[in-house]
């Protein structure tokens, strides 16, 4: 077992992420992971990530405020808001794009692969 206490996770930067304080939960800097990692993000008031995508199935879950969800796959693009328990799915190669539209921050939890090893 491996147990990452609130208050010691370590921060993390996010490329395109923006007025967002990222945490790791487990894996990476925060303990010993196999498969995936797990993060939590604070997302200011007008806070947003890029339309980026992936090649990695990413997992979202609002804990906390509303948060607007872009996806766009093949040209088609979808949005809609969470809020606190609702849960997303992004597929890889899916573009996604987290946005907070409200006047409060929001709290995400994020689940997803390692990145996978680049070819020698």
């Amino acid at each position: 077992m491996h147990v990452t206490r609130f208050d010691q996770a370590p921060a993390y930067e996010a490329p395109r992420h923006f007025d967002m304080r990222c945490l790791r939960l487990q894996g990476k800097e925060a303990g010993p992971s196999e498969q995936m990692w797990m993060g939590m993000s604070q997302i200011l008031p007008g806070g947003h990530t890029g339309l980026d995508g992936s090649p990695m199935e990413k997992l979202y879950l609002v804990l906390e405020g509303r948060l607007t969800v872009i996806g766009e796959l093949d040209g088609q693009t979808e949005e809609q808001e969470l809020g606190p328990y609702d849960s997303c799915r992004f597929a890889p190669g899916e573009k996604r794009q987290l946005v907070n539209r409200s006047n409060r921050p929001a709290l995400v939890a994020l689940v997803m692969p390692h990145e996978p090893p680049v070819p020698k």
